[in-house]
């Protein structure tokens, strides 16, 4: 089983940086190349830009939420909860969230 992912490509978890604009102010947002292929095929699917996508996604958490405390781990929660409904998985019960 763990051959299948220790023999994962290394330019799948590369790091990428790439600028978007949050609220008017530019930022800088480090993820592996795997999150942002990711990023943006959601961002396709809606008819966006990735940075655009991200801007919009920031914005509704700020109104529904008041705070972003880390922004690429809610990229890469979002991928994860992308995928996860794409396959159609059932969500972990609250409890196994150690």
């Amino acid at each position: 089983m763990c051959h299948l992912y220790a023999s994962t490509e290394t330019c799948r978890y590369d790091n990428v940086t790439r600028s978007v604009r949050l609220q008017g102010c530019v930022t800088s947002v480090r993820l592996e190349r795997e999150f942002w292929e990711i990023l943006d095929s959601l961002a396709a699917s809606q008819k966006l830009s990735t940075a655009r996508f991200i801007s919009q996604l920031y914005s509704e958490v700020i109104e529904e939420k008041g705070e972003v405390s880390n922004l690429a781990s809610l990229l890469r929660v979002v991928c994860a909860v992308h995928l996860q409904q794409s396959a159609e998985l059932v969500p972990l019960p609250r409890s196994a969230c150690l």
